[in-house]
This record gives structure tokens, sequence and C-alpha cells, in this order.
């Protein structure tokens, strides 16, 4: 596979409405994530490391933190004169509004700039999928089967507090899609589709055309489920570690999965490195007192306090005699003298006064609005 033989889509903005206040100031594709890094930077890093130079990231609201988390795509070397990264504000048309309401709809909005590509294919993918993929394999796969499309599933335990926004597969012995079930009443292991799917530029191109004409706005209900026996539509099992993230829940048990070794050499391996914007920082200063076990702790923190299963980004202050335990604390965040923290989630640029004792639960943590002082 050459680099222009595929064309990378993000969507930033896909699942905002199911992460509550993470994203009442940020698309979903600028969440923090891991200490150092944003959600993005995932589908960025698997489009990259597997050879795709030229990649469009469709954006709808919310989108200042992104295009400063993204600038010129310079880290993930997508800074060039010829493809490289885009961002692709709403486009407002006579029959648009800009404002998406659906992957086709979005997709319509940027038909110029997918037909402006010499590449054959097209990798569309969302933001709420944690893993380090090999997007060649895929691509590879698609080539040997004759599929016109492709879609990633994983399988996974489906419980009743998933169904809100799934999408199970079931297939034949050829791995052709026979049925696409969205938001099914279905437990147990499942064949769960991760939104991540290649599709032949030419047809896509088509199949967008179609569904303006005709006003269709869901890729899922509209293309995968209408049309799943004329178009020959295969699937791809993924079976390492990936997790979707579609709740404050969901994202506080993917964090907290990082603090597991086996879980952080699965996805961040030396050979396909996940890529953020560099930001220069000194190391984590460390007080006397300090006492930190089993935590991720970003470049700038000072820890003068104790911090237990947690994670930190970067230019934390833990004050003198202050718990933190297992809780996410943002970049730039306070937490003063003789506090304690215990399953809480403070976004950025929050104060945590002195004394002050703030605890949720494992299932349920506590969430701290960006800039808030308690």
């Amino acid at each position: 596979m050459t680099d222009s033989s595929a064309l990378g889509i993000i969507f930033s903005n896909m699942h905002d409405d199911y992460l509550g206040e993470l994203t009442s100031h940020r698309t979903m594709a600028s969440i923090p994530f891991g200490g150092r890094y944003r959600l993005v930077d995932f589908a960025l890093s698997n489009m990259v490391n597997s050879g795709i130079s030229n990649v469009g990231v469709i954006t709808k609201s919310n989108y200042q933190s992104l295009m400063d988390h993204l600038g010129s795509g310079r880290e993930w070397d997508l800074a060039r004169k010829r493809g490289g990264l885009v961002l692709l504000p709403p486009y407002a048309s006579a029959d648009s509004s800009g404002v998406y309401r659906g992957r086709l709809d979005a997709l319509a909005n940027v038909i110029g700039y997918i037909q402006r590509t010499r590449a054959k294919y097209v990798v569309i993918s969302d933001c709420d999928v944690v893993a380090n993929i090999d997007l060649k394999k895929i691509i590879r796969s698609h080539e040997r089967s004759g599929a016109q499309i492709t879609l990633l599933y994983s399988q996974q335990n489906v419980t009743e507090d998933m169904r809100r926004d799934i999408t199970l597969l079931e297939m034949d012995t050829d791995s052709r899609v026979r049925e696409v079930l969205i938001n099914p009443f279905a437990t147990g292991v499942r064949n769960v589709y991760m939104d991540i799917a290649v599709i032949e530029k030419d047809l896509l191109e088509k199949i967008i055309l179609d569904g303006r004409s005709r006003n269709q706005l869901s890729f899922r209900k509209d293309v995968l489920v209408a049309q799943k026996d004329k178009i020959i539509i295969k699937a791809y099992e993924f079976d390492k570690y990936i997790v979707r993230i579609n709740s404050i829940a969901s994202y506080y048990e993917a964090s907290m999965q990082l603090l597991n070794p086996e879980v952080r050499s699965e996805l961040f391996p030396p050979d396909r490195p996940v890529k953020t914007k560099v930001r220069d920082e000194v190391p984590v200063k460390y007080g006397l007192a300090a006492s930190v076990s089993n935590s991720l702790l970003a470049d700038g923190c000072i820890i003068e306090g104790e911090v237990e299963n947690s994670i930190l980004f970067r230019g934390v202050k833990v004050g003198r005699g202050a718990k933190v335990k297992n809780s996410i604390v943002m970049q730039g965040s306070i937490v003063g003298d003789s506090a304690g923290l215990d399953y809480v989630i403070a976004d950025r640029d929050v104060t945590i006064r002195d004394t002050r004792r703030l605890m949720g639960y494992v299932s349920y943590p506590l969430f701290i609005t960006k800039g808030s002082v308690v």
C-alpha cells in the first residue's frame, strides 16, 4: 500500500452527547486521556503508522481546543505541501446548515474534499475508540476479500448499560455481514462494530451523492442496514486491546486500565507509537514527604503529598498532606494542602482548596468541571 492509496476521515464530534460535562467545552476528539494524550491521537496515530498521509478531521462544534492541539499536524508528520492534515469545519450550503446530523450528512458536507483526493480507499473512524490498530492489515484484507466495505469489529461482552449506542454484526462463514443491529436488546458476547471502516472511494462518493438526493443522514441505518444485501460488506475482527468511551463511567474505567502494565504495553508498542502534541515541561518534582504508588504522572507535576492508583496530567500540583486516590486530575489543576480526592475526575485548571474532601464511587466517579474552585 502506498501513502496515496488511502484517505483517512476522522469524525471528531460524533458521540459528544454521551460524555456530559467532559464535552461541554471541547469535542470528543480533544478529551484528555492517559496523562498527556487526547482521544484523537489514537485514531490519528493509527492512520499515520499505517502509511496514511492524507487525513481530514471533520468538526462540528467546540473545536477550538482541537485546532490548538492538532495545529499544522507537525507532530504526526502531516505538515505537508500536498495532502497532510486538513481540518474540515462545518460547511453551510443552500441545502445544508453545516451542522451535520449523521455520518452520511457530515460526509456530504465535505464531498469536494473527498473527490479531490486520488486515493483508492477511504478509512473512516470515530474518536471514541482507544486502541492501537494496524490499518494496513485491514486494507489488505479488504483487497483480498473482494469486499466493497470492510467493518472492524471486536468480540465483547455486551451488558444492558452498553445498549444506548451500539451496533452489532452478524456474519456468515465467509465474514460477509448479513445482519446489522443498531441498539438491539441483546446481551452476552457479541460482535460489536467499532465505527471504523474501509470503503472504496468511488463507492463512497456514489453513496454520498445518492444519500444527499434522498435526504439520507445515517451511514449505519441508510447504508449498512438498508444496503447490506446490495453491497458486499465484510467484517474484520480486531482481537487485541480495544475499548470504546461512550460515558463518564467508561472514560474513567478506560483510564484506570492504563495502570495495568499489560494494557500499556499493548496500547503503546515501541514500533507503533501514539503521537501527540509536544510540550516542553520539566520532570516531575517530588517533595520530601511525597508518596506515589501505581500511578501515571505527566511532566511538570509537583507532588508534596500522597498519590495512589491515579492519573495526573501535566502541571498538576498536590499539596502537603493531600491524598489523591483512584482519581484523574487534568492539566494545571491544584490539590491543596491536606485535601483528599477519591474516585474523582477533575477537569483542567480545577482548584481544590486546603482540607477539602471529595469522594465518588468506582461506577459513578465525581466530576468537577473545568476551572472550578472547590
